[in-house]
């Protein structure tokens, strides 16, 4: 079946230090259930490949005007000299990409299967064997694709290639069980305990999340599981917040925690792909991500890890 063998990647990166154990070969797959304000990566949200345009490298339609040409569907049009996508009529058909001499125009996300995305991390597993890295899955969320994400997972620990996952964790519990089976670390995201305030900043509530958590702990106690939260003004950057989350991890087997501080890297590819970033020029009080970080501090100290 294609859904066990081919899925939707975005982007393979290498050498990351910061995604798992280790050097780390990160896969990111396409699809996410969740529509958090500050996304940094919004061209992984969509389950399906996505037109991107960059308007600084297009050379404009003077110069051009191939993919005003190609598009049978009058989605691309004139606007200040170069180009405006109108997304209403676009059907993905990607043409406009195959010609554009400037790669001006890109797509997020192409259907890979199992060997070719292993191939391609097994040319890193030197870094691996000194540093106790391997593959990290991403998003996105991985178990957005499933059985693609259980698969690849499987067959790696078959090609002996230590494995990570950063999930949500928000997805049926069936998922994370059988996928968990072959991971080495579980990378977990738990934003807020306020299950109101996460819908509202998010999109969905956290009951699943959360329950999926506890579950996680109970069946997987010894699989190391690192907590993240990233820290976004407004949302969750208050003492009250932080000590929930604390509370509710600490005397958890095998758990670590980590806050991660907001940043707004991501923003430009809001504007390629035709998106509002609403979170606008809101910025994160140093000081006070350094006290939040200091509960964190004091909890691992108290934490049964």
């Amino acid at each position: 079946m294609k859904e066990l063998n081919e899925g939707y990647v975005i982007n393979i990166q290498h050498y990351s230090v910061h995604d798992g154990p280790g050097i780390r070969t990160l896969v990111f797959l396409k699809g996410c259930p969740l529509k958090c304000r500050w996304c940094s990566n919004p061209e992984s949200q969509k389950n399906n490949p996505e037109l991107a345009y960059n308007s600084d490298k297009c050379i404009g339609i003077n110069q051009c005007g191939k993919c005003i040409d190609v598009c049978k569907y009058k989605a691309i049009k004139k606007f200040d000299g170069k180009i405006l996508i109108d997304r209403g009529h676009c059907i993905q058909c990607h043409k406009c990409q195959d010609v554009c001499p400037s790669k001006s125009l890109s797509v997020y996300g192409k259907r890979m299967t199992i060997d070719e995305i292993l191939n391609i991390v097994e040319k890193d597993r030197m870094f691996y064997s000194r540093s106790g890295g391997g593959l990290t899955i991403s998003g996105g969320e991985p178990f957005n694709q499933p059985n693609f994400t259980i698969c690849l997972l499987k067959m790696a620990k078959e090609r002996r290639i230590n494995t990570a996952v950063e999930t949500c964790g928000y997805t049926k519990w069936q998922y994370l069980r059988h996928g968990s089976e072959f991971l080495d670390t579980i990378i977990f995201d738990i934003k807020c305990i306020d299950s109101e305030k996460h819908r509202k900043y998010t999109g969905v509530d956290n009951k699943l999340i959360l329950d999926n958590f506890n579950k996680l702990c109970e069946v997987f106690p010894e699989k190391l599981k690192l907590i993240r939260t990233p820290i976004v003004p407004e949302f969750n950057d208050s003492i009250e917040d932080i000590t929930e989350i604390v509370d509710f991890i600490k005397n958890k087997p095998n758990v670590e925690y980590e806050l991660l501080p907001y940043h707004r890297l991501g923003q430009p590819k809001y504007t390629y792909i035709g998106k509002q970033y609403i979170m606008g020029e809101i910025k994160l009080n140093e000081e006070k991500f350094k006290r939040l970080e200091a509960i964190n501090t004091i909890a691992d100290k108290r934490r049964s890890v």
